[in-house]
Formats: C-alpha cells, sequence, structure tokens
C-alpha cells in the first residue's frame, strides 16, 4: 500500500481527497504543517511555493491543493486571494460585491502539486464553470460552497454530498488527473 501525505488543514478537502482516492491502494495522510501561501499571479505559483517551503521540512511524498474563486463581474476576484477573502468577508461579503450585478457566471480552479523527495513538482489542474447563488444554500461543504453553483445544476455544491460534488468540482477533475498519474507509477 503505497502512502501520500496531504499537507492540509482542511478537513473538508481531506475528506474529499479520501473519498477520490479510496478505490486505489493509497492511504492519505493528514499532516498540518502550515506554509505560507504567497500571494502570486496563480495558483500554480502558490502551490509551487508551498511546495519549496515544505519540502525543506518534509521528506516524504505529498501533495498540496491551492484553489480559488474566478467571479467573472469582479474581473476574476477573488482568484488567488480566495482564501483570505473568505475569512474576511466570506460568503455574505461576496453575495453583497454582487447585489446590483447581472452576469454571476464564474469558475472555480485548483491546483494539486504532488512532491517526491529529490523530484520536481508535478501539478495538476482542475476547473469547474459556474454561476454565484443569489444567497446561500446548503450546510455541507466547506468555503464558497453555499454560494457556488456548477453549470447544469441546480444545486449548491454545499447541498451536494462529497461524492455528487466530486463529479462536478474543480478539485475532483485535478484529482481525476493526479488518479490518472498515480495508477501508471
Amino acid at each position: 500500500m503505497k502512502t501520500i501525505y496531504f499537507i492540509t488543514g482542511n478537513k473538508g478537502k481531506l475528506s474529499e481527497v479520501k473519498e477520490k482516492l479510496r478505490s486505489l491502494d493509497v492511504t492519505v495522510i493528514q499532516e498540518d504543517l502550515g506554509y505560507p501561501e504567497v500571494q502570486g499571479d496563480s495558483l500554480e505559483e502558490v502551490a509551487e511555493y508551498g511546495v519549496e517551503c515544505i519540502k525543506k521540512r518534509f521528506s516524504h511524498p505529498f501533495i498540496l491543493e491551492d484553489a480559488g474563486l474566478f467571479i467573472d463581474a469582479l474581473e476574476g476576484f477573488p482568484g488567488v486571494y480566495s482564501k483570505y477573502v473568505f475569512f474576511t468577508i466570506g460568503c455574505k461579503g461576496i453575495l453583497k460585491l454582487l447585489e446590483e450585478k447581472k452576469r454571476r457566471t464564474a469558475v472555480f480552479r485548483s491546483v494539486y502539486a504532488y512532491s517526491e523527495p529529490d523530484k520536481k513538482p508535478l501539478f495538476f489542474i482542475g476547473e469547474c464553470q459556474g454561476i454565484i447563488a443569489n444567497k446561500e444554500k446548503g450546510g455541507g461543504g466547506f468555503g464558497y460552497d453555499p454560494i457556488f453553483i456548477p453549470n447544469g445544476e441546480t444545486k449548491t455544491f454545499a447541498e451536494m454530498g462529497i461524492e455528487e460534488k466530486n463529479t462536478f468540482s474543480h478539485r475532483g477533475k485535478a484529482m481525476d488527473k493526479l488518479i490518472d498519474f498515480l495508477k501508471e507509477k
């Protein structure tokens, strides 16, 4: 059995990853090591900086993930600043910013970084197109899940179970690419 460490303090992300990897012979162990999240121009830049910080003090194969919500009417905001914005103004603040906006399209983007000692990290990217709801709905998920509805659906991510959310989500799509890589190893 292969062991992969997931560098995260987010239990919701951990649950999603465990659900996606349960069909493989992989054990996922959470390591809440913390690392500075540089405010770069792209999610890949943020993830790469995180990988370099973690590799200085951790010598096992690991993954970490960075994600962002890019709202068209707000010129891509909060984007790479999504975590900070969530903890500052939350879903209610985003809804307030969109009060007078007719265009509510958005994209959730995710990048998983996979790293092994003495090797260059690999990046796996996923996207989910959707819209921002008019109000928060649902009690599941985390972060912006109560206000994001994927294209073709009527429910927010927070109204979906983990398995259903993983079929649509940016993280689920990025994880599918990582799974394909792991199957080839």
